[in-house]
């Protein structure tokens, strides 16, 4: 026990690199050792699984708990992921031109057209609400937690009271999954290098510092400008303090449904409103894919 509390009290970040050195290794040394992939695999899957109910009821307990006539800036936040996903999309273009490369994929059905992008859309929104929380369906999730939420608004104090503490339930679970993070990242990491080995970021390098490198600029100039045109101050504390927290897992995981849950424990530490983010996080993460 005394040997978890030392390691729980370094710093997630540190203990993140750790897992992602000793798996880089691990992949080069064991490749056989396949084993140790499961680590990455359930990581990603835990996170995966307590998301949507975290949605749900994060949600559904902010509207039940909402008062007529408060304040919102759900607008403003749209408008900022459609001028941020709008830029880092002009960035890949861009970029992609400035320094082509080839790259052969599975060959893939493209959406007739626009008609069948909103159709699909329309059909996801309004699915079974336990199979959109089963398949990580999240446009559905959102929908029915609106749609719950403002018919809970009536409910007694104690059924709201309820909500709060199976959201706080779920939120607990998070952190403890979240925790494990070093571990997960091992086994991430060691599928990547056992599997395709450092040859393939040999064969890819190009492409890779492409991609890297629309990120670096998406994340410290493109962002940092709308930050500042935002808040009016300097926007790299929090610029940074938002990559170390959430970027570095969101890297790694490959997943904006499993870093959901570590968005929301960001907004919490930096003390934004509940009310307001239990929503923004989810629909930026179903929306707002950076490009």
């Amino acid at each position: 026990m005394e040997l978890l509390h030392k390691w729980n009290h370094i710093s997630l970040v540190k203990r993140i690199i750790v897992g992602l050195i000793l798996g880089a290794a691990l992949g080069a040394l064991l490749p056989q050792a396949s084993v140790i992939g499961i680590l990455g695999t359930l990581f990603v899957n835990a996170l995966k699984a307590l998301a949507p109910l975290l949605v749900f009821f994060l949600v559904l307990h902010s509207l039940s708990q909402h008062k007529k006539g408060a304040k919102s800036n759900m607008s403003a936040v749209i408008v900022f992921y459609l001028i941020g996903t709008f830029l880092a999309a002009l960035c890949a273009v861009v970029t992609s031109f400035l320094f082509p490369s080839t790259l052969i994929l599975a060959e893939q059905a493209a959406p007739g057209g626009i008609a069948d992008v909103l159709q699909n859309l329309l059909n996801s929104a309004v699915s079974n609400p336990i199979s959109a929380i089963a398949e990580a369906n999240y446009i559905g999730v959102l929908l029915w937690a609106v749609v719950f939420g403002l018919a809970m608004r009536e409910a007694g104090e104690g059924t709201k009271t309820v909500l709060g503490d199976i959201s706080n339930m779920l939120s607990s679970a998070i952190r403890w999954v979240i925790s494990c993070a070093p571990f997960g990242i091992l086994g991430l990491v060691y599928t990547t290098v056992s599997d395709t080995g450092f040859e393939s970021f040999l064969n890819y390098g190009r492409l890779i510092l492409v991609l890297v490198g629309c990120m670096l600029l998406v994340a410290l100039v493109v962002n940092p400008i709308i930050v500042y045109l935002a808040i009016r101050k300097n926007p790299y504390p929090l610029v940074f303090r938002c990559l170390k927290d959430s970027g570095i897992m969101a890297f790694f995981t490959r997943s904006s449904a499993a870093n959901i849950p570590v968005n929301m424990k960001l907004c919490e530490d930096l003390g934004l409103d509940k009310e307001k983010y239990s929503v923004s996080i989810p629909l930026g993460a179903t929306i707002n894919m950076a490009g």
